[in-house]
Order: C-alpha cells, then structure tokens, then sequence
C-alpha cells in the first residue's frame, strides 16, 4: 500500500555540528527516528538540556494543567522577533494574557459565521484562477499560499489579495520566508539579552516593508472606526475590544505586532495543510472520488453546508495529523520538575512535537498511514482527545483553530467540485516556519465533469 511521504530520520547518535547542519537545513530529518517510540528523550549539548516529551501525561501536565510553570521558549521564536514585535505568539505571563483577553472575543463561535462569506469568496476566486491552469503541471502550494492569503485579507481587512497593499504584504512575505528567519543562532544557543540578534539583512528589510505596510492598513482602519465607516470585520472587532480587566485597547503598534502573527499563523499554517491535502487526495484518488461527491452542496454561500462536509472535514484533520503545519512547540521549565523520574531542571527546554506525537507508534494504529476513517474508530477518538494537537491545547491553543477547520475543508472541497487532481514527483516532507516540501508539490489539475 502507498504511504504518504515521510523524511528520513538522521543517525540515533551525531555530533553538536553535525546537528547544527542537520537543523538548519530541516527539523524533521534532524531527529532520530527512536522519538517515534519514546516517551520521553534527553538531548544534552554544551548550551543547554532539552527533553522532547510524547506522553500524553507529560504533554497535558505542561500545556494544559500547568501552563503557567511552562512559558513559551523565546529559543526558537528568535528568528521571528524582526516581524512579530511582542505579538501573541511570542509574549509570556500577564502581557499575553491581556493580548487574548482583546483577541479571543473575535474568533468566538458567532463571528465564524460571519466571516464565512469572506472565506466562500476567496475559494470561489481560487477556483477561477485554477481555471486557467489546467491540463499542465504547476507548484499547488504557490497557489494555496494565494488563497490562504486572501482569506487572511478578506476576513481581517476586507480586503481582497488583489487590492495593491494586500498584494504588496503577500509578495513581500514572500521574501521574508526566503530569508529562512527561523534559522538564528539564537534557536540553538542561548544568548543573554542585552547581546544584539543577528539577523540577515534580507531578514530585517523584508520584516520593516511589511510591518510598514501593515501600519498603513492598521492607520486607515483606526480612521474608519473614528468616522464610523469601518465594515464589521476581525480587525475592527479586535481594535474596537477593551480589555475588560483595563479597559484599555491595542495601541497601533500593538495591532502592527498582532496583524503580523494573524497573517504569519494563518497564512502559512494553511496554506501549508491545504497543499498536503490536495497532494493526499491526488494520491489516493478513491478518496479524492467521495470528496468531490460529497462537494456537489457546495451551490450558495450558506454556513450551513459545513455541516454536510463531514469527509472532507475528516481528511482535513488527518492531513493535520500527518503533516502539522506547526511541527515542534518549545516550552521552558520555570521551576525544577520530575518526568518519568528525570529531574529536569529550571531553566530548560521541553519540546513538544506534534510531528512525532501524531505518528507515534505505541498511541496510533497505522501511525504512518493515510486513513481519515480512523476518526470514527475508538483509537481515532481516543488519540484525538490525547494525543493530536495540531494547534496546540490548553491556555495556548491557537485562537484561530475553529476557523481554519472551516477555512480548510470549504477550500479542499470547492477545489475537488470542479477539478480532479494527479500527483506529480513525490514531494520530500521538510520543516522551516511550517511543514512544506522541500522542491514543492506538483500536480496537475484537469477539469471534472458536472
């Protein structure tokens, strides 16, 4: 039987430079494949000790029952800094909770039905542009990196992606991943914060032209809330939020850093899951057949459809399984701690990797197939309440899960309505910012007969 394509796993032993070469050119490969087995895993070098942790108990321990004795690791989201500021993603204890107090209200089950019309448009719009490029192959996540944005745009600014500053942002974040900014030093040696970050000088041109980009768009927004023309969309929600405790707003430097994190987290993440799932449904065409059945609702933009994509919903959420946009979470013990008779100490680093988790041999029947059927079984439902967490869990877990699992399989359906897909070259998994294939994923798209 075909299996979905895996990178392989490095050596169980190798040197600090050896890794260093490893991780830089991909996170996956860099790592042995015993954590497909362990509960557990010790990594020691000269800088600092981390511990990867797949137990579910441990996972739950960190990121649900106490995640305040677990902040989030500034290690790897140095590289990140230029762009995201001191956004959500990044900040730790009460700065942090003060951000979600603002954002959560505007991803609350109610606002996702609002902006279902933004996302039907943006599909709609992708499935016009596929038209045009049928019966040869193309590079699909190019084009699912198009939509995602334009979700992105449509739901937070009103905004289409071919409106010239959304246009402008997309390009030039375009530049920014081809900066590689997640590949700092800082991600793997512990540097004291008064010593200067060294970032590429790719890296901080193209983080200052879309910040300024985004200033604009967050300054004529703030203009249209003051005049009362601003249409009823997430970023008039989430600049118009008090935050009950204060009563106090996002200054727009604040927004700038939020704006920043929404497009990043959602843009890439999907795009990212997008790609895998057309790739998957091109593999595996018996599968792609019932999609495609199932997306003949798919006639007017009613949230109610939703409701009846329960296949393509479930072949969304096992490409998340397979292929998690976000692929490690690193967190820091702010206290000693015991795990599995380990002492850990204050100070170092848990990793926490989806990739591995969702694969893991003792939790998964089939760990490494494809299978969205698994879902309905007692292990599915089991290993999703334990040990799936594509968006992380707990105080953390992404405010923006609930829309991209809309987002997502609307998407993949109203794609497979009209197109049938056929792989191209096997794409190899790599891990940057977000899981992607090494030379890109190839298909070819050809029409489907109504």
């Amino acid at each position: 039987m075909i299996q979905p394509p895996k990178p392989p796993a490095r050596p169980d032993k190798v040197s600090l430079w050896r890794y260093a070469k490893l991780f830089r050119a991909d996170l996956l490969s860099a790592q042995p494949a015993r954590l497909y087995r362990a509960w557990m895993a010790e990594f020691r070098t000269p800088f600092f000790r981390s511990y990867l942790i797949n137990q579910p108990e441990l996972v739950a321990r960190v990121l649900k029952e106490r995640p305040d004795d677990f902040p989030k690791s500034t290690r790897v989201n140095e590289g990140l800094r230029p762009l995201l500021g001191n956004s959500v993603f990044v900040t730790n204890g009460e700065t942090w909770k003060r951000q979600r107090r603002i954002i959560d209200p505007a991803f609350e089950g109610g606002r996702l039905r609002m902006t279902f019309p933004a996302m039907w448009d943006a599909a709609e719009a992708a499935a016009a542009r596929l038209a045009h490029r049928l019966d040869h192959e193309i590079e699909i996540e190019e084009e699912c990196s198009h939509v995602a944005a334009d979700v992105i745009f449509r739901t937070l600014f009103s905004l289409p992606i071919e409106h010239h500053l959304a246009r402008d942002v997309f390009e030039e974040f375009k530049a920014y991943q081809r900066s590689q900014p997640i590949l700092n030093l800082a991600a793997l040696v512990p540097l004291p914060r008064w010593m200067p970050r060294l970032f590429s000088r790719d890296t901080r041109r193209s983080a200052a032209r879309i910040r300024r980009l985004i200033t604009q768009l967050t300054q004529e927004r703030a203009a249209q809330i003051a005049a009362g023309t601003a249409p009823d969309d997430l970023a008039t929600k989430i600049m118009t939020t008090a935050d009950p405790k204060t009563g106090e707003n996002f200054t727009t430097d604040e927004m700038v850093d939020q704006v920043a994190i929404f497009f990043l987290a959602g843009h890439e993440t999907s795009a990212s899951t997008l790609a895998w799932a057309l790739y998957l449904m091109a593999l595996y065409p018996e599968w792609q057949e019932r999609l495609a059945a199932e997306a003949h609702v798919l006639e007017n933009c009613d949230f109610a459809v939703m409701s009846k994509l329960r296949l393509s919903r479930d072949v969304f959420r096992e490409t998340l399984r397979l292929y998690p946009p976000v692929p490690m979470m690193v967190r820091e013990a702010a206290c000693p701690e015991v795990m599995r008779e380990r002492s850990v100490r204050q100070g170092s680093q848990l990793v926490i990797s989806p990739w591995h988790l969702h694969r893991h041999t003792r939790l998964w029947d089939n760990p490494d197939g494809f299978d969205p059927g698994r879902w309905q079984t007692d292990n599915g439902k089991q290993c999703q309440r334990e040990a799936f967490i594509p968006f992380s869990a707990g105080a953390r877990v992404c405010p923006g899960a609930g829309f991209a699992m809309i987002e997502g399989p609307l998407i993949l359906s109203r794609i497979l309505r009209d197109y049938r897909v056929v792989a191209g070259p096997v794409p190899v998994p790599v891990a940057h910012l977000t899981v992607r294939a090494r030379d890109g994923i190839h298909l070819t798209l050809t029409l489907r007969e109504r």
